[in-house]
């Protein structure tokens, strides 16, 4: 498995609609949803690679699903 670099937040949102998720509501962070599972997207650049790994694990993704939606 390979590791997801530091990224822009409006990219990650971009990839996490691809992947089925809609903003719910943005603030200081940006709420995200699929009907199943909520995330929290952070408002700020980058998104540090440990903190966007949890993310993509929350969703239900795999790093490589991930970087393919990027």
């Amino acid at each position: 498995m390979s590791k997801i670099p530091g990224i822009n937040h409006l990219d990650a949102v971009r990839a996490l609609e691809k992947a089925g998720f809609r903003v719910i509501r943005q603030g200081k962070h940006i709420v995200m949803n699929n009907g199943e599972r909520m995330l929290t997207i952070p408002r700020h650049n980058p998104i540090k690679a440990f903190t966007m790994g949890g993310i993509v694990k929350d969703a239900g993704l795999s790093v490589d699903q991930f970087k393919a939606l990027l």
